[in-house]
């Protein structure tokens, strides 16, 4: 299966959404539209792969299109409900240079205001990724705060740090705010109409790592409290 070269099951005519990602399916046993509630480029390979085992298994196309549609992953470009506001929270996973720029991309491409990154990088894991993800931040979104994620052992500002040096090897504009609240509360309050906030590193997670403690972190509900503060 394949986008761009030939392949036995293939996407043509891709269009992404905020919230979706549409494509023409062509396959030896059927050629379909195909919608898949979760957007981007990436959504549209993994939607190919399932394709592909389904049609050899002999599943319907009908059953297939269900099945795709009605995916929802916890924590993979994820939007948070922001009633009456003009802008678009989304949550996601992305903790890698690879899924940072995968979600910043894909969302890069249907943006119609401006793209706002939030996102950190975790304590005592790989520190050669931390100035790769500020550059591709830095590159690729409008906007970013850089701030915590789970930092668990080591001092956050310093992974702050190492994230900005990164980010500083761009013309991308950023703010550093150690607190991941206050850097979504900042986000929140300075998005306009048709801007689109990511926040990511955390995903499917509900909770944060310090040095002493681990706390209860669900950013469906920071947001959700932040809304309420008006």
């Amino acid at each position: 299966y394949g986008i761009e070269k030939e392949a036995d099951i293939k996407a043509k005519n891709i269009i992404t959404h905020s919230n979706s990602v549409e494509f023409e399916c062509i396959t030896p046993w059927f050629t379909e539209t195909i919608k898949v509630s979760v957007p981007g480029l990436f959504s549209v390979y993994n939607a190919l792969a399932a394709i592909s085992v389904c049609g050899l298994l002999g599943v319907s196309p009908q059953a297939i299109k269900e099945g795709l549609i009605n995916v929802q992953i916890p924590g993979r470009a994820e939007i948070v409900p922001t009633p009456g506001k003009p802008y678009t929270v989304m949550i996601d996973y992305a903790h890698s240079p690879a899924s940072l720029e995968n979600i910043l991309s894909t969302v890069k491409s249907f943006v119609k205001g401006r793209l706002i990154s939030v996102f950190g990088c975790g304590g005592d894991r790989d520190k050669s990724k931390r100035p790769v993800m500020g550059e591709i931040s830095g590159r690729i979104a409008d906007f970013t705060i850089i701030t915590s994620d789970n930092p668990r052992t080591e001092v956050p500002s310093q992974i702050l740090a190492e994230i900005e040096n990164g980010i500083k090897r761009t013309e991308g504009k950023y703010i550093v705010i150690e607190d991941r609240t206050e850097a979504i509360r900042y986000a929140m309050n300075n998005a306009k109409k048709d801007d689109i906030i990511v926040l990511s590193g955390k995903g499917h997670e509900t909770y944060q790592i310090f040095k002493d403690k681990t706390i209860h972190y669900d950013e469906r509900e920071i947001v959700e409290n932040i809304l309420r503060e008006g």
